[in-house]
């Protein structure tokens, strides 16, 4: 199963950067309610930006991936090997955005990769 990691990982990583993708389009678009009044103006905005529609891209294809993965290892194996999105979206937004990883965030992070670690040596 673990010649399948680099196939798992690239669903992770199209998933993670989807993520950062709806995240700046959504800073440029800026908060919004949910009002009947705003829906149409709003979905425009949304619609029409290009991050998020490449972040669309992204959880399109790694859709695909992901269909990919689960046609050729366990479930029980690949699901929880998605958590590695936790780390890799934490990561980015420190990067990419400024946010703080505070040390429960970090703690946090150390225990995921324990558990992946465990998950990749059970296969």
């Amino acid at each position: 199963m673990n010649r399948y990691l680099p196939l798992i990982l690239a669903g992770v990583f199209l998933n993670a950067a989807a993520q950062v993708c709806l995240k700046q389009g959504m800073r440029a678009i800026g908060h919004f309610d949910f009002v009947f009044g705003s829906i149409l103006p709003t979905g425009i905005r949304v619609i029409g930006n290009v991050y998020v529609l490449l972040g669309m891209v992204c959880y399109a294809v790694s859709i695909v991936v992901w269909l990919m993965v689960l046609s050729r290892v366990d479930v029980s194996y690949a699901y929880p090997l998605l958590s590695v999105g936790y780390i890799v979206t934490a990561f980015a937004g420190k990067a990419f955005f400024g946010e703080a990883l505070s040390s429960v965030r970090w703690a946090g992070i150390l225990v995921i990769c324990f558990g992946v670690y465990l998950i990749t040596r059970s296969a």
